[in-house]
């Protein structure tokens, strides 16, 4: 049976959540009051989407009549895999995959990235 891939799709970050801790793996100190309400998470980047898609030029012609074929053209993403992301947890939809759990979060409720300089390879799946 064929390996089950899991694509991220739009503007969403698939995220291997850390759990709370006063400080992160990475080193941020997260404050006991955003531990508390569970208003911040961390976690690292496991996968992206393509980024927002973007109206395709053409459309906009004077001359509706021209068709042909159409390039699906998206505002590349911010976070890459890879990355650690400080986010709002409320904003998180919590999945499991293969035994695994991970958060599915837009890129709108990243506060901070944080990328180190060995930056792996970036992947719209994971």
């Amino acid at each position: 049976m064929p390996k089950k891939k899991l694509i991220v799709v739009g503007d969403r970050v698939l995220v291997k959540p850390e759990e709370g801790e006063e400080r992160s793996k990475v080193g941020l100190y997260l404050p006991p009051t955003a531990i508390d309400s569970q208003a911040v998470q961390g976690g690292k980047i496991m996968a992206t989407g393509p980024g927002l898609p973007m109206p395709d030029p053409s459309e906009i012609s004077d001359e509706p009549w021209r068709t042909g074929p159409r390039e699906h053209r998206f505002i590349p993403m911010q976070a890459r895999p890879g990355d650690y992301a400080l986010f709002f947890r409320k904003a998180a939809v919590e999945i499991t995959f293969e035994g695994e759990t991970y958060l599915v979060i837009p890129q709108g409720a990243i506060l901070a990235l944080m990328r180190g300089d060995e930056q792996e390879e970036a992947s719209d799946e994971y």
